[in-house]
C-alpha cells in the first residue's frame, strides 16, 4: 500500500499468530498502542522515536527494537525524511512452543522478558532480517521454521533477562538423527516437508534434529532440500524444459526465486545453464 505518506508492506500466517510488516513513514504518528505478541523491529533507514516504559527512546538504522507483549508504545518520524523499517510479531504460543522444543522437554519454562525497548546488537538485526526476509518473499515452511527456531533463541539468549536452555544431540543419537532426516529429505524434497516430520522421522526434537544436520552435513535441512530441487531442475533444463517449468517442477515457488538461488549455487542463470547444454 502506498499514500503520501510512505509505503507499507504487510504478511501474516494463516495458522497461528506470526506476522510481519514493512513500512517507509514520513509523517504517521502511532497512537499508544500495545500488541499481544512480541513484536521485534528494525530501523533501516533513518530514525524513529517513541514512548515507552516511562521514558523516550529512538531506535536508528541497525538497531532493534524489542516490545513484550501488552506493552504499550507510541512511535513516529526522529528525522524529516521519516523512516524505513521492518518488525515481526510473534505470539507468546509461538515463542513458548519454540523455547520448549530446544529445551528438549517441551517446557519453555518462564517467558522471556525484554528490559531494553532499543538494542544495539548486529547478530541480531541480521537474524530478525533473515526471517523477515524469509517470511515475506515465499520461502518454504522448512526454511521458516529454521530461521523462527534462530532468531527466537537468539533474542532470547542476547536480549532478556534469562537465556533459553538447549538441549542436543551427540554422539551416535546425532549421526542417527541426521542420516533419518538427510533420508527423509532424499524421498520428499519436491514435497513441502516440514520441521515437525524431520523431527518426527529422527526421533527427536526440532532443534536437536537441526543442530545434528547441520554438524553432519555442513548444512541446514532447508539447504539440502533446496540443492535437491535445483539438481532436479539442471536436470530438466538439459531436457528442454523452459526456466519457468523447470522451477515449478522442482518446486521453486516461482521463477524469481529459482533464478536467484541457481546463480548463488552455479554462478550462472538457468537460462545459460540450457544454451549451454544444448
Amino acid at each position: 500500500m502506498r499514500n503520501g505518506n510512505g509505503w507499507v508492506r504487510y504478511w501474516r500466517d494463516g495458522t497461528r499468530p506470526l506476522e510481519a510488516m514493512h513500512a517507509h513513514f514520513l509523517d504517521h504518528v502511532y497512537a499508544p498502542h500495545s500488541h499481544d505478541t512480541y513484536s521485534f523491529g528494525i530501523t533501516d533507514l533513518g530514525a524513529q522515536t517513541f514512548r515507552c516504559r516511562g521514558a523516550h527512546h529512538t531506535s536508528g538504522a541497525g538497531m532493534v527494537m524489542a516490545f513484550n507483549p501488552d506493552e504499550v508504545h507510541d512511535g513516529q518520524a526522529a528525522a524529516e525524511l521519516g523512516y524505513q523499517y521492518r518488525i515481526v510479531h510473534i505470539g507468546p504460543s509461538v515463542v513458548r512452543d519454540t523455547l520448549g522444543d530446544a529445551a528438549g522437554d517441551g517446557a519453555a519454562g518462564s517467558m522471556p522478558l525484554f528490559v531494553r525497548p532499543v538494542l544495539t546488537d548486529p547478530l541480531l538485526t541480521g537474524a530478525l532480517a533473515r526471517l523477515h526476509e524469509a517470511l515475506v518473499h515465499g520461502s518454504g515452511d522448512l526454511a521458516r521454521e529454521e530461521l523462527l527456531t534462530a532468531t527466537v533463541l537468539a533474542l532470547a539468549e542476547r536480549g532478556a533477562t534469562r537465556a533459553p536452555r538447549r538441549r542436543a544431540l551427540g554422539g551416535e543419537a546425532q549421526r542417527r538423527a541426521a542420516r533419518q532426516a538427510h533420508a527423509l529429505l532424499n524421498d520428499l524434497f519436491l514435497e513441502p516437508v516440514s520441521a515437525e516430520q524431520l523431527a518426527a522421522a529422527a526421533g527427536c526434537s526440532r532443534f536437536a534434529l537441526y543442530r545434528a544436520f547441520r554438524s553432519e552435513f555442513g548444512m541446514a535441512p532447508s539447504d539440502y532440500q533446496r540443492l535437491l530441487r535445483l539438481r532436479r531442475a539442471r536436470q530438466l533444463l538439459a531436457h528442454g524444459l523452459s526456466p519457468a517449468d523447470a522451477a515449478a517442477s522442482a518446486g521453486f515457488s516461482d521463477q524469481a526465486h529459482f533464478n536467484r538461488w541457481f546463480k548463488r549455487a552455479y554462478g550462472i542463470t538457468p537460462a545459460i545453464y540450457q544454451r549451454a547444454a544444448h
